[in-house]
């Protein structure tokens, strides 16, 4: 996300309005968060990583290089997430995942006697959740609007609005289809700018 791109979809109230006064003075006091994000966004994307559009990266823990890294538009990758990249991770549209999560797309072979290494990409679907301090391991798959609870270690593909909890992780619930939130739009930092033109733009 380039400034130009939040500029050009910015809520656009009328001049010298009430809410436009209201609107730029948020503008002016989330300044420093926005570009603390544009700031993590050029820096892991001059890594290597591919994000879309509003998407919002905290401080990650990446293993591996950056290039292996693919996250679609408007989701939001929490601070203190651990990523082993030594396989492609792909990340989906409006994704949220919290802190203390771990990612990891390489493991060791238990059954060799010489300890070899693996590596499976990891394939996390749009509108998921994956919460607190879960573990997702090598060539799982997370379904679109699927729900990883905190804790949760993750062997096996989970379908899509499926609720898993536990070590291993079992199907606890059913989350509710035909979602169309934007987790992003849940940062004052972003909210000064879209406003009511957030829930508009594809």
């Amino acid at each position: 996300m380039s400034f130009p791109y939040l500029w050009s979809v910015r809520e656009r109230p009328s001049l010298f309005s009430r809410r436009w006064l209201k609107v730029w003075l948020k503008r002016i006091f989330n300044l420093p968060g926005l570009v603390a994000i544009i700031y993590r966004r050029a820096y892991y994307q001059a890594m290597g990583a591919s994000l879309g559009q509003l998407t919002i990266l905290g401080k990650l823990d990446l293993n591996g290089p950056a290039s292996q890294l693919k996250v679609g538009e408007r989701s939001f990758i929490s601070s203190g997430v651990h990523l082993a990249l030594h396989e492609k991770i792909t990340i989906g549209h409006r994704v949220v995942i919290n802190s203390g999560v771990q990612l990891l797309s390489g493991s060791h072979q238990t059954s060799d006697p010489a300890w070899s290494m693996f590596a499976k990409p990891i394939v996390i679907g749009d509108y998921a959740w994956v919460a607190t301090s879960s573990i997702i391991l090598p060539g799982v798959k997370i379904g679109e609007g699927a729900v990883v609870a905190a804790g949760a270690v993750v062997c096996r593909d989970v379908p899509e609005y499926e609720i898993v909890a536990g070590n291993p992780a079992k199907k606890v619930g059913q989350r509710c289809r035909d979602l169309s939130y934007s987790p992003v739009d849940l940062c004052a930092s972003y909210e000064a700018w879209l406003g009511k033109v957030s829930s508009e733009i594809v």
